[in-house]
């Protein structure tokens, strides 16, 4: 896209944001990158420590002076327009003027709640919680298309991405084999050593000689001995599959299956392993979600979580042309994978609010429960345990996600509804948690679900 018409814009429109959950990850990055952006003002940010917030907001360089810590109505109607208010109560968020408020905590009842407060005011809502989107997000489009406002994902974070790339395809009449996005971290091998290293800060580097042995693909026999050799590296990532959830409801494609396949596998080879089994891939079916590990060498660029989708390649000649300029096709040259080996978190977060603040772009009112994500007992677990989602990638112990057709979910309960709840009977391992399983009925999340569903 050309981002030329918002940089020129000339209507005195200014993006006035409102963050809650602002100081840490994503947050952050949204903070850093603001002040450089082009009719664009950071008006409000909410934290429960505030602090906090004017010691980030500091630390990146805002000035001191302008920054106002505002408890009430009554302080927020008494400060400057130009100055930045900080807020405990996310509530209050909504009162100082904004036009768009971002939404990063991960707490689904604090994030549908604001939310729905914004939508009923007018103002266009930006979802970083991708764990609300994937139990509320149909009906909070709904309520955008109701209230005149948006409610959009954000760029930076990979559903967003995915589905610009996923948009992009369409419009150009390309039928999309496989859309998904790899793994947060690498898995990367020194060929000089024979060195192997999970990126991701917790593992140890080890000697790993074998692996050049399944370095080379040869089909799906490489991928199985790659799985042998770093089966312990492998494991189904909730946030994973909560951001293929999000990619479902609104493109409407379904998951590959329901743990997803995680092959392990370098960017060269995506075209010849997201595609048919007849063809020589590992796809049951077409028109999926996955998401694979990243595998490369020591000195190669990374994939950066970023996405990618795998397209059907119709005209021989064309293709034939492309391939000659380096693309990424499969063996045969008839798939090619086209990808974004990136994404931003809040520095690319901007571009999303200032095409919803000034062009009504970002919404999707089409999107639906497609799929659901579930959590299946990964061992037996006795009524009266209290599930909580923790960690950096929002896990429920003694849950494993899948990602369900909802047409084939049954009574399966979504996984981020599940935090906090407490089972009523036994769950034996193997056994998703159903609605029946948990008591959910004091939820405003779990109303918002419900009213999801009857939209069909």
């Amino acid at each position: 896209m050309d981002y030329t018409k918002l940089l020129n814009d000339k209507s005195g429109k200014v993006s006035r944001v409102g963050i809650i959950g602002a100081t840490k990850g994503y947050g952050y990055t949204l903070l850093a990158q603001i002040p450089t952006v082009a009719h664009m003002q950071l008006r409000v940010i909410c934290s429960r420590h505030t602090d906090e917030c004017v010691d980030v907001l500091t630390e990146i360089g805002y000035d001191p002076a302008s920054i106002v810590v505002c408890r009430t109505e009554e302080e927020i109607r008494a400060a400057a327009e130009d100055v930045i208010i900080v807020t405990p109560d996310y509530r209050l968020v909504m009162e100082c003027g904004i036009t768009a408020m971002v939404e990063c905590t991960g707490n689904t009842k604090v994030s549908s709640d604001a939310a729905m407060i914004a939508l009923k005011k007018g103002i266009n809502v930006y979802m970083v919680s991708k764990e609300t989107d994937s139990v509320c997000g149909p009906i909070l489009h709904q309520m955008a298309e109701k209230y005149g406002a948006v409610y959009s994902l954000v760029n930076g974070d990979q559903p967003r991405n995915l589905l610009d790339l996923y948009s992009w395809a369409q419009v150009l009449g390309l039928e999309v084999v496989c859309a998904g996005k790899s793994s947060e971290y690498d898995f990367v091998w020194d060929r000089e050593t024979g060195s192997f290293t999970y990126m991701d800060g917790e593992h140890e580097s080890e000697a790993l000689p074998e692996l050049a042995q399944y370095w080379h693909y040869e089909g799906t026999e490489t991928l199985k001995g790659r799985d042998s050799l770093l089966e312990k590296y492998r494991e189904v990532i909730s946030a994973d599959l909560c951001e293929m959830n999000l990619v479902s409801n609104v493109s409407g494609l379904v998951p590959s299956r329901p743990f997803l396949n995680y092959p392990i596998a370098k960017i060269s080879e995506l075209a010849d392993i997201f595609i048919p089994k007849e063809d020589g891939g590992i796809l049951d079916r077409t028109g999926v979600v996955d998401v694979f590990y990243n595998l490369r060498e020591k000195d190669e660029a990374s994939f950066c979580g970023g996405e990618f989708i795998v397209v059907r390649c119709r005209d021989e000649k064309m293709w034939d042309l492309l391939a000659a300029k380096g693309h990424v096709m499969s063996k045969d040259n008839k798939y090619c994978c086209i990808y974004y080996p990136y994404h931003y978190m809040g520095l690319e977060t901007p571009l999303s609010i200032l095409l919803g603040d000034l062009m009504g772009v970002g919404g999707h009112p089409e999107c639906r429960q497609v799929t659901i994500m579930a959590g299946v007992a990964d061992r037996d677990l006795p009524a009266g345990t209290e599930l909580k989602v923790y960690g950096h990638h929002h896990q429920i112990d003694g849950l494993t996600p899948e990602l369900l057709v909802r047409a084939d979910v049954g009574d399966a309960a979504p996984f981020y509804l599940l935090n906090g709840a407490v089972l009523r009977q036994d769950v034996k391992k193997g056994q998703p948690v159903t609605l029946q399983d948990v008591d959910l009925s004091g939820l405003s999340t779990y109303a918002l679900f419900l009213e999801g569903l009857k939209l069909g």
